[in-house]
């Protein structure tokens, strides 16, 4: 058994800091869902060279940045634009105990997928919003 073993976390950060810190607790067991963008996924996809490569030898387009930061995560293409897929992220945080994001300040509020909004669907839930100046600064 691992230490995290049956702790739920949704992960809707990209590039750099979210997707490192959900993979240190999938590493330790935990589900670690990854939302990305239909048709697009997270940026980081495409960085490289180096790519995977493919049985014969070819690059595969997926960087090993992308893959390092998001191994033992599944992953989960929704567009929270619509309210199709702002539903699909209410319902994944109802059933979560942790989610991730790091998005700028406020931006998914105007989705309803602030803090506040998903602890009213989930009074338990961590949500751990990453950013790069602080929950108060301007960007």
């Amino acid at each position: 058994m691992k230490l995290l073993e049956g702790i739920r976390v949704r992960d809707l950060s990209r590039i750099l800091a979210g997707p490192c810190a959900t993979q240190v607790l999938a590493d330790f067991g935990a589900e670690v869902i990854k939302v990305e963008r239909p048709g697009v996924g997270d940026d980081t996809r495409g960085w490289g060279p180096p790519f995977l490569k493919d049985a014969e030898g070819n690059d595969t387009g997926e960087s090993a940045y992308y893959l390092c930061a998001n191994r033992g995560k599944r992953s989960v293409a929704i567009d929270f634009t619509r309210p199709q897929g702002q539903a699909l992220i209410r319902a994944l945080a109802a059933r979560c105990q942790v989610l991730v994001e790091n998005y700028k300040v406020g931006g998914l509020a105007k989705y309803g997928l602030d803090h506040a909004s998903l602890r009213a669907i989930n009074p338990a839930l961590v949500y751990c919003s990453i950013t790069g100046y602080g929950q108060d600064g301007p960007y």
